[in-house]
């Protein structure tokens, strides 16, 4: 199935490991130019190199996206590099666990930065060039606790991943028809050097036994196939797909939505 995605550049942060890795070598397979960032030098080229591998010209901006002005950073140098911008992939993000009377301000502004305001501003700097393109498309990468209970110590991780579901749905509104914009709530996904691929190395028994009670499909999800779904999303083929949120969990959630 041919994607439509040839000669089209994406932006895709917090792609030195990972789902976002993952999902930049992907995108470059079908023939998209590719600009990455993560805060890590070392593991952001080797990324890179990767991405280069697969034939993609590739930008790769060392960059903390929580910081001031490095999104519209981002953008910029994108744009200059590759004369337009059609894909925005928002995966950077984190997690800090807490009860919630006991997480400060800090906690909370250090979350929001990271999991949903370092979205807001690339796409905020991204839309206007996106505008220039016809196709052009935003997906975030949320969490299936973006949409349903995510359980105690959860507070900060389920209200930002929440929020990147909600905003999605609002940008769709007022971006149609010029860009379509997504969601992706990925499950329990595992992938080498993940926190589930640690645990697993470190407790065989116990994570059969969460799969087993948790994923109806028995197994854990790879990163590879949260990537298909995010390019299949960010492709033509997915033309009338806007404001909606796709579970990628192998049957683990249990939202009705």
């Amino acid at each position: 199935m041919d994607l439509g995605l040839d000669g089209r550049t994406a932006i895709v942060t917090g792609a030195s490991r990972g789902i976002g890795k993952y999902i930049a070598l992907e995108l470059a397979r079908e023939g998209c130019h590719i600009a990455i960032c993560a805060r890590t030098e070392a593991d952001l080229e080797d990324a890179a190199e990767e991405i280069r591998a697969e034939g993609a010209e590739v930008l790769a901006l060392p960059m903390d996206v929580t910081e001031a002005g490095e999104p519209e950073r981002l953008v910029q140098e994108t744009a200059d590099r590759f004369g337009r911008i059609d894909i925005y992939v928002g995966n950077v993000g984190g997690n800090r666990r807490g009860d919630f009377e006991e997480l400060s301000d800090e906690d909370w502004d250090d979350l929001i930065n990271l999991n949903f305001m370092s979205h807001v501003r690339v796409s905020r700097a991204a839309i206007p060039h996106m505008k220039e393109v016809d196709g052009a498309s935003i997906c975030y990468i949320s969490s299936i606790f973006g949409r349903e209970l995510g359980g105690g110590g959860l507070s900060l991780y389920n209200t930002t991943k929440s929020a990147l579901i909600s905003v999605s749905k609002v940008m769709a509104q007022e971006l149609a028809p010029e860009i379509r914009v997504n969601s992706v709530a990925p499950g329990s996904i595992r992938f080498p050097g993940g926190s589930w691929d640690q645990r697993v190395n470190e407790k065989p028994d116990e994570m059969a036994q969460f799969v087993e009670e948790n994923i109806a499909i028995g197994r854990f999800g790879r990163a590879e196939e949260v990537a298909d779904t995010v390019t299949y999303l960010c492709s033509e083929r997915a033309s009338l797909i806007t404001g909606a949120c796709l579970n990628v969990d192998g049957g683990q959630s249990h939202s009705l939505i």
